[in-house]
């Protein structure tokens, strides 16, 4: 094997534990076979062997040699990730060894090698027979000690970290408070969901201000609407009027059906706030166009397409094309080509919507 080649060999692996992307082991697994020729000698496994060496056997073209490499890779735990791709090897008794390897090494990882090892499996997850590492790894989150699972919430590989939050609350391993602070601070939309579900469905249908009140004003729209319709098991439905008019159509659509299972008609309130136009909220005249009439409302709308606020203007626009109230009779259509050149991105882009038909 060329020195050139061996020193590639040699720098993507060093590079690789470090590496936030797990398919870098697979890639380097990849890069091996291509670079080794199949009458490539390999070191005798039974000798002591360098971590590259060690390596270039476990992704060699020798079946046998990829066998005895993965018995040897207990001196070597940083080349654990190549047994999790060697256990989907084309050849069984390497298969076998692999999985037999990593089974007895997986109770002694620490969370973040767990995490590392996982990483692995999932994006090799795909392959033929690539499924047996991880449901290895799986398995041992599912039925190991809590710390695995917590220590992965925060990992930096996604989908590891929505694995150990689907696996948390499997477990039952956070309180409801603690989900819905994450589901209201997250970054992730997926993990954000999952939580805000699992919040209330943990709170037993009875949800106190510490699961509420994150989820409310959470930036997610989902969660916020988990939010809003807890508030009726809770006992506050009242407290849904505000969210009548949220930035987000699940979140005011989830006000509506609070409200309506009380009693309550949100349509009134929504024209009792857009006849304010001075204290109007921004979605205050879409959210009227969703549960209003056209013939009724159509008036109220066109008036606040002359709004001095821009998002009132847009959210006006927006409704008009909501209740199909958009004629090409002339008049309309004039009044709403102006937006056109109005100085607002967001106008613009609701009047070209709403003229586009």
């Amino acid at each position: 094997m060329p020195s050139t080649d061996l020193d590639d060999v040699a720098d993507r692996l060093a590079v690789a534990p470090s590496c936030s992307d797990a398919g870098a082991w697979a890639r380097l697994d990849q890069h091996i076979r291509a670079v080794l020729p199949w009458d490539e000698h390999v070191p005798p496994i039974g000798t002591p062997v360098t971590a590259t060496a060690l390596a270039l056997a476990l992704c060699g073209p020798d079946g046998r040699t990829r066998e005895a490499a993965v018995a040897r890779v207990g001196a070597y735990p940083a080349l654990l990730p190549l047994v999790v791709v060697r256990c989907a090897d084309w050849a069984a008794p390497v298969r076998n060894r692999a999985r037999a390897v990593l089974r007895a090494e997986i109770p002694g990882l620490a969370p973040v090698h767990l995490g590392r090892l996982t990483a692995v499996a999932l994006a090799t997850g795909d392959r033929l027979r690539g499924g047996e590492a991880l449901e290895l790894l799986t398995t041992a989150l599912r039925e190991g000690p809590a710390a695995g699972v917590t220590g992965l919430l925060d990992s930096e590989d996604r989908r590891v970290r929505r694995l150990a939050h689907r696996i948390a609350v499997e477990r039952g391993l956070l309180s409801p408070a603690r989900l819905a602070v994450i589901a209201s601070t997250g970054h992730d939309v997926v993990v954000q969901a999952l939580c805000a579900d699992a919040a209330l469905a943990a709170a037993c249908g009875e949800p106190d201000d510490s699961v509420l009140a994150p989820l409310l004003r959470a930036r997610l729209g989902r969660v916020r609407a988990a939010g809003v319709t807890a508030l009726r098991a809770a006992g506050r439905p009242q407290e849904a009027v505000p969210y009548l008019c949220d930035r987000s159509a699940v979140v005011r659509g989830s006000a509506r059906w609070v409200l309506r299972r009380t009693g309550a008609d949100p349509l009134p309130l929504y024209r009792a706030v857009c006849a304010d136009a001075y204290a109007i909220p921004p979605d205050a005249p879409l959210g009227l166009a969703e549960c209003g009439d056209r013939a009724t409302d159509a008036d109220t709308l066109w008036a606040l397409t002359e709004h001095p606020r821009p998002r009132v203007r847009a959210s006006a626009v927006a409704g008009l094309r909501l209740l199909d109230a958009v004629r090409c009779d002339g008049a309309g259509c004039e009044r709403l080509a102006r937006l056109l050149d109005d100085t607002s991105p967001r106008v613009v882009r609701a009047a070209e919507l709403a003229l586009a038909p």
